[in-house]
């Protein structure tokens, strides 16, 4: 039983390491032995990276930052909304100090 450890790459590398397979200047051997990395690691890294461009340029992207902060403002009104109640109700109760 062979010890494996697990390590851990910054997105800065994994980046690099992508760009240099999408450019094919060397194999995804030899970038694999330069950089230590299984093959299977980069071609990964790679489909990710073109994946990820492709979204970049559909606009998709745009639209899920929309959406997120369109949540994100309707769970603040929802909080506020409840901290008024929660208020309201403290002070029905006695609970509240005016």
């Amino acid at each position: 039983m062979q010890n494996t450890i697990k390590r851990q790459h910054s997105p800065e590398f994994k980046s690099q390491v992508a760009i240099e397979a999408i450019k094919e200047v060397e194999t995804i051997a030899q970038i694999a032995s330069k950089h230590s990395i299984h093959p299977t690691q980069i071609n990964k890294w790679k489909k990710i990276a073109q994946d990820g461009l492709a979204i970049l340029f559909s606009g998709k992207q745009d639209v899920e930052l929309k959406k997120k902060d369109e949540l994100i403002e309707q769970l603040y009104k929802k909080i506020g909304k409840r901290e008024v109640e929660l208020d309201w109700l403290k002070k029905k109760t006695g609970l509240l100090d005016n």
